[in-house]
């Protein structure tokens, strides 16, 4: 599971002044407990350690690691916290302090800014000009890594939103992979035929909601979605407003699975035939090596067609970052590592530990499924659009999360739920400018 999803919920700015203030004694207490696996964050010679919040990717980082130490001299050793609440309350805590880690993971776009905010961090800059020049990063996503045009981090990997299937079920039922919108529908409405749920749809563990939501919206209009994200649009809009009765016209049609489906169970549910398709970040690969499911033969994948063919290509892309804390105990080494970490060498290990793309534009992925999709995405110069998740000011986000929680759930109407979502964006939009200032 991306670990930069895995993060806590908040119903607004009441649970947001009640998270802050429960902070400093959480993570006052979980440190002096040892929150982390692994050692303490002291400096050992020859090594960078890492925070992070998924203990299932500590091997790839070590394996990384290795790569990294051939270039730099110095390996990684990953401490890992597997609650997230506490993994960011313990990082917004001691970032500033001698007991912060060498580099730590963290997400990007408005999770990034807001961390930078708070100041403890280095600049980046002269890394992510070294990448420019070499090829190594895309220009175009500098935004996502940066605060007041200062970079901040460096991506640590990149992974696109796209629809998982089940080879076998398409190939029994005559389908294939769909290029147009009639062509899902038309799909959804054979699978639904012959017993199988079309899609997986999740609120388990409260960010999945946005899965749906951010698909719809852009493949609706992605220039509009750009417009959302970034406050310059209402979600009571048309674009927006389209793709929310979509969204709805396919629960009611029972195309989706229960909201209460863990997505966890998806590999599983693609592999019995159960479910047809499976809207998620690339990163699922992994899932589906573990399921036992062989790229190419037990599942494919593809993007979420436009719903009008004029309509211009988009992807959702996701990633983490690396940020390097000014006061890191091993600050040399760190730069060091942050420097080569998209070293073509360092991200072939790295990538084929995930299964996934990587964040350097010149690696291919060793997943045939990953590598297509690379393919199909830059031979389309696809329009990349930040994920939802971190594409607008985090309170903002967690909040509209809760609401489309809510709506996947029947509680809701897909207009009292635009509206709801609107009257948010309005005061905390208002309310991170007015920090800005």
């Amino acid at each position: 599971m991306s670990a930069s999803g895995r993060t806590s919920r908040a119903a607004g700015p009441l649970a947001r002044r009640r998270f802050l203030a429960g902070v400093a004694a959480g993570a006052a207490a979980l440190t002096a407990g040892g929150c982390a696996r692994g050692t303490s964050t002291s400096a050992q010679p020859g090594t960078t350690s890492i925070s992070n919040d998924n203990a299932t990717w500590d091997d790839g980082y070590r394996t990384a690691g290795q790569q990294l130490k051939k270039i730099t001299g110095y390996s990684l050793r990953p401490l890992s916290n597997p609650s997230v609440t506490s993994y960011q309350q313990v990082v917004q805590m001691t970032l500033q302090t001698s007991k912060s880690s060498d580099l730590v993971k963290w997400a990007s776009g408005y999770q990034l800014k807001r961390l930078a905010r708070a100041g403890g961090l280095t600049d980046l800059g002269g890394v992510w000009k070294s990448y420019a020049d070499k090829g190594w990063v895309r220009g175009a996503s500098r935004d996502a890594f940066s605060y007041r045009g200062t970079v901040y981090g460096i991506p640590l990997y990149e992974s696109y939103y796209v629809l998982f299937y089940s080879k076998p079920v398409f190939k029994k039922l005559g389908l294939t992979a769909p290029a147009s919108w009639e062509e899902l529908l038309h799909c959804a409405e054979v699978l639904k035929r012959n017993g199988i749920t079309p899609f997986l749809a999740s609120q388990v563990g409260g960010w999945p909601a946005i899965e749906w939501f951010q698909e719809l919206v852009s493949k609706t209009d992605p220039h509009f979605y750009r417009r959302l994200v970034a406050g310059r649009a209402s979600y009571t809009d048309e674009p927006a407003r389209r793709a929310m009765d979509l969204w709805h016209d396919f629960m009611r049609k029972g195309w989706m699975t229960p909201p209460d489906f863990d997505q966890a169970r998806g590999p599983g549910a693609l592999k019995e035939g159960t479910v047809g398709m499976f809207l998620h970040g690339t990163w699922q690969a992994a899932g589906m090596a573990a399921a036992g499911m062989k790229p190419g033969t037990d599942y494919g994948a593809f993007l979420l067609p436009t719903v009008r063919p004029t309509t211009a290509k988009s992807v959702i892309a996701e990633s983490g970052v690396f940020v390097v804390p000014s006061r890191a105990s091993s600050h040399r080494a760190a730069m060091a590592n942050v420097a080569a970490w998209l070293d073509p060498s360092v991200q072939r290990v790295w990538s084929d530990f995930l299964q996934d793309s990587s964040a350097n534009p010149e690696v291919r992925s060793s997943n045939p499924v990953v590598a297509a999709l690379q393919r199909d995405i830059a031979r389309d110069h696809r329009l990349p659009l930040v994920r939802y998740w971190e594409a607008s000011p985090p309170s903002l986000i967690q909040g509209n999360t809760d609401d489309l929680g809510g709506f996947m759930a029947g509680q809701t109407s897909p207009a009292t739920t635009l509206r709801r979502m609107q009257e948010r964006a309005h005061d905390e939009w208002a309310a991170w400018k007015r920090d800005e200032a």
